[in-house]
């Protein structure tokens, strides 16, 4: 049985664009993940309601993915009508997935900086590796010295100890940084400003045809 590290995607997408993509690519290549499972979120705690439904989103993610091994989609939070906590999706696919299995969830460093004020951060770091990939203008440390040492407690040094255990460590990547956002792009639409820079043509496609986020 393949063993080798699989992680999860989790986030709006509203909509999904090359800030998503690009970044974990690259987080791919330098781990060696064989699979990124996407997971877009309905009813996410911490934000606004999205602008498009579950529906688009779900149809934009892909859109953008088509054809691209390294993404596949889990829909399964698009399904809940209450909002998405990390920490009982990730006990689920811990569930799923078995005690032994290397699951890892991809986070931006914006992310990593308010981890902590998560609900239950401790059980999702006990549940599986967070990936963090980086973001322009974001600290690379911790914003106090008793966080910084939590970071540092949990930090893999090695990548073959993300393959190897099941969960607990926090992997830093070096990857693009991409000063992309949906706010932005969403704003540029609502003023028929053209983003065929920041979105994928299909998702762009779709975005038109559907007169997505023009007001």
């Amino acid at each position: 049985m393949d063993k080798s590290l699989l992680a999860w995607y989790g986030g709006t997408f509203d909509p999904i664009h090359f800030g998503h993509i690009k970044p974990v690519e690259a987080l791919a290549q330098r781990v060696g993940l064989k699979k990124v499972v996407i997971m877009p979120n309905n009813v996410p705690p911490h934000r606004p309601q999205p602008k498009a439904n579950s529906a688009q989103r779900k149809a934009m993610i892909e859109a953008a993915i088509q054809g691209n091994p390294l993404f596949e989609l889990d829909d399964r939070e698009l399904q809940r009508e209450m909002p998405s906590w990390t920490a009982d999706t990730m006990e689920t696919l811990r569930a799923e997935q078995g005690a032994t299995q290397p699951l890892g969830f991809i986070i931006g460093q914006d992310s990593l900086l308010t981890f902590q004020t998560w609900h239950r951060y401790a059980d999702i770091l006990a549940c599986c590796h967070l990936l963090v990939c980086r973001r322009p203008g974001y600290a690379l440390t911790m914003p106090d010295a008793r966080q910084q040492r939590w970071l540092e407690q949990h930090l893999a040094t090695d990548i073959a100890e993300l393959h190897s255990q099941p969960a607990g460590k926090i992997f830093l990547a070096e990857t693009p940084l991409l000063n992309i956002s949906a706010t932005v792009i969403r704003q540029r639409l609502e003023q028929g400003q053209p983003c065929d820079d920041l979105v994928p043509a299909p998702v762009m496609a779709y975005i038109t045809h559907h007169g997505l986020y023009r007001q």
